[in-house]
């Protein structure tokens, strides 16, 4: 026996007189809410990483908004099953989405601001959650009500709900899954977070509309919206996400990352955030850079071998090529090679850089590429490449790819070495903290490599970390500062061969089944944070918010 139910006019009013565009609705929603999602974490990415963590803010909080949208608009559809009030959430939700690029980020960095002064701990994690809640629990939630409804509408008795319900829910899946690929490979790359916002809002507006014309009402809500949707197109376009910057040479967005590069008569320098300082820079006069490349610079010295020009080295994690074009500057004829999984950045490593164009860099992730040496033939038949220096310099802020950080890895780079080779790695977040990040990846290389030395970059986080099998490496290191002919370049070695200091490892070992790497780093963030954070909390106390904006 059928149960019919109840309807009325509206419901059969327009194009909703065929089931096809209910399906659709379905579909475009589905799609918008992943599209969504993936642009929350490039829009957050540049303020507080994409590191796990950020993505499970992303995650947790778009479940939040999409099951309070399923209850009520299933509780909705039940008291009054208008169709009109679902479109109308639909437009709300397109305009909202519309704004996130030029609100969204004001939005972030004033909720920043406000915390500064209120909080003392997990600072990233308190500033992430509240943004993702005040600028996507709503448009999320508005779509979360989509379903719900649509089962409503669509249900005509008992007996075929079964494959009502699965057709709405294959349609939302299909849409689903071209939302999850489309920005990442398609969208994001070619124009960018902001254009891919409102390339979805745009198509949940025009579901509103479509839906609104053939009902021949509400033309005042239709003309509010596109005009609201026009504004936001025009002024989320050209704030940029550091937009209070006036003097950045580039800005933009690759598959992995924010990029932005800021110049002046004497540097370059690359961001791939907003919050976080630089990854790379260039100094135009071919000097030291006296950041950490120049204490890297140690490692072709300890390897063994007198004759630096006949050895070669490998960097994983290329950037824009600084430690490449240094080493090749003060060691003649070595022969460097690198590896850079983000081409953009190789892109603007030459053209606002300088990277020699006869310097090759492979677009692969680190761990893939020492991978695919194992049997390479490019020395000699039968023989994988062996390499006297290789560099790990892969670890960015809290997003330390945890494949690069474990002791297969490790043994991975050692058995990439030539006899009586060296590993250097910067470590890029220093904390003497029990614990710490650093102390889990000192023990974890310290059970690979047999002599591990450490050395603090002054005036940086940063500490440079050696390992080789070969044993005197401090003292082949002095032995080779004196052959050197740069003064410069020679007190610098020396002051390093002082520094020097002996890691003895212990138990905190990293695996590919267990590395926390990114909650150890948050914690070693959140340090530096609050340090960070004492001051502008003295200076909020004493001059109140006059006193943090100047």
């Amino acid at each position: 026996m059928k149960n019919k139910s109840k309807s009325n006019n509206k419901n059969t009013a327009g194009i909703l007189k065929s089931k096809l565009y209910l399906y659709l609705t379905e579909f475009f929603a589905g799609m918008s809410v992943m599209a969504v999602e993936l642009g929350a974490s490039r829009l957050l990415a540049p303020y507080f990483s994409s590191s796990q963590i950020v993505w499970t803010i992303i995650i947790g909080t778009i479940m939040i908004a999409m099951a309070l949208g399923n209850y009520f608009g299933g509780k909705s559809a039940d008291k009054d099953p208008d169709p009109d009030k679902l479109y109308k959430r639909i437009l709300f939700s397109a305009v909202w989405i519309a704004a996130i690029p030029f609100i969204g980020k004001m939005v972030i960095l004033g909720i920043s601001a406000l915390l500064v002064v209120t909080v003392s701990t997990n600072f990233l994690i308190w500033a992430a959650f509240l943004a993702c809640m005040v600028i996507f629990v709503f448009p999320l939630f508005l779509l979360g009500t989509v379903t719900p409804s649509l089962v409503k509408y669509t249900t005509d008795s008992l007996e075929d709900n079964g494959r009502t319900v699965g057709t709405l829910g294959a349609f939302n899946t299909v849409g689903s899954i071209i939302g999850t690929f489309a920005p990442t490979f398609v969208t994001i790359p070619t124009v960018g977070t902001a254009v891919t916002f409102l390339i979805f809002s745009g198509i949940l507006l025009l579901l509103g509309l479509v839906y609104f014309f053939s009902c021949k009402r509400g033309y005042i809500r239709m003309a509010v919206c596109t005009v609201l949707f026009i504004v936001f197109c025009v002024t989320g376009t050209v704030l940029g996400f550091a937009f209070w910057e006036r003097s950045l040479t580039y800005e933009g967005e690759s598959v992995y990352n924010y990029l932005q590069v800021k110049e002046d008569d004497k540097q370059a320098a690359l961001s791939t955030n907003v919050l976080f300082g630089i990854q790379s820079i260039y100094m135009k006069d071919g000097g030291l850079t006296g950041l950490y490349y120049d204490t890297a610079m140690a490692a072709p010295l300890m390897s063994d071998g007198d004759d630096i020009s006949k050895k070669n080295m490998l960097i994983l994690g290329m950037g824009t090529g600084t430690y490449a074009k240094q080493c090749r500057a003060y060691f003649p004829g070595i022969e460097v090679e690198g590896v850079e999984i983000d081409d953009k950045i190789t892109d603007l490593a030459h053209k606002y850089f300088d990277l020699d164009e006869d310097i090759k860099v492979t677009t692969y992730d680190g761990r893939a590429f020492l991978n695919s040496l194992k049997g390479a033939n490019r020395k000699a038949p039968g023989s994988a490449v062996k390499y006297n220096v290789i560099m790990v310099d892969a670890y960015q802020d809290i997003t330390i790819p945890f494949q690069m950080s474990t002791v297969e890895f490790f043994t991975l780079v050692k058995n990439s070495l030539a006899p009586g080779g060296v590993m250097v790695v910067n470590m890029n977040m220093h904390s003497d903290k029990k614990g710490s990040i650093n102390e889990y990846l000192c023990d974890t290389i310290a059970s690979v490599f047999g002599n591990v030395y450490t050395v603090k970059v002054d005036n940086t986080t940063n500490r440079e970390l050696f390992a080789s099998d070969l044993t005197g490496m401090p003292d082949r290191l002095y032995s080779a500062s004196q052959k050197l002919v740069d003064p410069e370049l020679k007190e610098l070695m020396e002051d390093i061969y002082m520094d020097m200091e002996r890691y003895e490892g212990g138990e905190n070992i990293l695996t590919d089944d267990k590395a926390p790497v990114e909650l150890l780093g948050m914690q070693v963030i959140d340090d530096l944070i609050s340090e960070e954070l004492t001051y502008y909390k003295k200076r909020f106390k004493e001059d109140g918010i006059a006193g943090l904006i100047n």
